[in-house]
């Protein structure tokens, strides 16, 4: 670095001269808008293990970020690869910060497979990257996956048959960093924290934990837990909920919540409160969609949201 753009034409220029991809070489397609071939951005590949494994990677301009074109390019250029070229691993690495990019990933069913350590040198220092990987198995396993909204969506209390099950459930890992997982959550279950906080005085009240299993037609699909109010405490707090990656976008989370708030009225509190971490992919729109207002209040980085409760 700096790439110069006489490196950018070479580069350019070695790629139109191929005609197609081989094994051991970087190629690249153009992604153009089918209406009026305005360019929109690339898609690289390279092939190894004898055309056997692919490396990918894409780029879009800023300007139409957030539209969907590169989920839609990259699935079908997955489709190609895997159907057409008989391609049995694709491999994708990005930077931990770029979440856009790994929800594209996402998207098309790839899976997190790991964090690989100082990759490479950047600026000064080394700089990680998360790893997605992604087989004919694992895209016919997302494929298949239920996208419908479910019939029934229960809130089951958490029992030992099954458990392990639940303990697999988790969200993107673009979203790891909004939630905790569902087992540090059982834990706090078995060991509540104080009112106050850890640390607090331990003649103070812990807080009351509702923890409940997240069931869409039978199936465990997601973890939810309140805070139950108090008498110093009177209004009820949603202190986690996950949606597993595979059942999102089914109605899910809404559904949970109308449960919940349900709950909480019949508790008698006057209102139910929830906190989240901002940030790209954050379940703000969710939360203030639904009714939840923000106080001004900031705990411990986390915006602090109220939705008043009437009887």
């Amino acid at each position: 670095m700096p790439y110069t753009s006489a490196a950018a034409e070479r580069s350019t220029a070695e790629l139109a001269d191929r005609d197609g991809p081989s094994n051991g070489s970087w190629w690249a397609l153009t992604v153009a808008d089918a209406d009026d071939s305005s360019v929109l951005g690339d898609l690289a590949l390279k092939l190894e293990s004898h055309g056997r494994a692919a490396t990918i990677g894409y780029t879009f301009a800023r300007e139409h970020w957030g539209q969907g074109y590169a989920t839609e390019a990259l699935e079908g250029f997955l489709d190609w690869l895997l159907d057409e070229l008989d391609v049995m691993r694709v491999s994708a690495t990005i930077h931990p910060d770029n979440l856009r990019s790994a929800k594209v990933l996402e998207r098309c069913g790839f899976e997190f497979e790991g964090r690989i350590r100082n990759t490479y040198w950047d600026a000064g220092t080394y700089v990680d990257d998360w790893s997605y990987g992604l087989t004919p198995a694992i895209r016919d396993a997302w494929s298949g996956r239920p996208t419908h909204r479910p019939d029934l969506v229960e809130l089951v209390e958490p029992y030992p048959v099954g458990l392990r099950h639940v303990l697999d459930l988790r969200p993107h890992q673009s979203q790891d960093h909004f939630v905790a997982p569902i087992a540090a959550s059982l834990s706090q279950v078995a060991v509540p924290p104080f009112a106050d906080g850890f640390g607090a005085d331990p003649t103070d009240p812990r807080v009351v934990p509702w923890p409940r299993i997240v069931h869409a037609d039978g199936l465990p699909v997601g973890f939810v837990m309140m805070e139950e109010p108090t008498e110093n405490s009177p209004d009820a707090y949603l202190w986690r909920l996950t949606v597993d990656r595979r059942h999102q976008g089914r109605g899910i989370g809404w559904q949970v919540l109308e449960q919940v708030a349900a709950q909480a009225r019949e508790w008698g509190a006057p209102s139910l409160l929830v906190s989240w971490v901002p940030g790209y992919g954050s379940p703000a729109p969710l939360y203030e969609r639904f009714g939840f207002v923000p106080t001004g209040e900031v705990d411990d980085g986390e915006i602090v949201a109220r939705l008043p409760l009437s009887p």
